[in-house]
């Protein structure tokens, strides 16, 4: 199993811990954040986008079709409600060359098969274990 660890920097900052990577995040500065990179909600949508876009690049190269210049852009919208939560995700898809209507198709199944997208249709389990203070060191 895979861990990912997100440390506290301050305010609301935190760094995210993924193997060797570290991801800045925050909250824009019209939510009282310094937007030293993007909410965790920007993150969500954009691991469905760059899943999609994984998806995608994988259908084409596997047909021996360019990929090269393949682009995703997301756009999504806030539930008005309570509790808050994204209510829509839009991906557009534009491939780097034309491509046939079957290709298009078949680009289209392979991106909705995406591994993210899957698990927003079929939510995992969320299990929290809330932890006592670690001794000082």
């Amino acid at each position: 199993m895979q861990e990912i660890r997100v440390v506290h920097r301050e305010n609301d900052a935190f760094a995210v811990l993924i193997r060797d990577h570290v991801i800045d995040v925050d909250q824009p500065y019209t939510s009282g954040g310094m937007d030293e990179g993007p909410t965790p909600v920007e993150l969500f949508v954009s691991s469905v986008a760059a899943c999609a876009a994984h998806y995608a690049r994988r259908y084409l190269a596997g047909r021996a079709l360019p990929a090269t210049g393949l682009e995703i852009t997301a756009d999504f919208a806030m539930n008005a409600g309570v509790p808050a939560r994204v209510a829509r995700i839009r991906l557009r898809l534009r491939p780097p060359t034309d491509l046939p209507a079957e290709a298009l198709r078949g680009l289209e199944a392979a991106v909705a098969s995406c591994t993210v997208h899957n698990s927003i249709l079929d939510p995992p389990r969320v299990d929290l274990d809330v932890l006592g203070v670690m001794p000082a060191a």
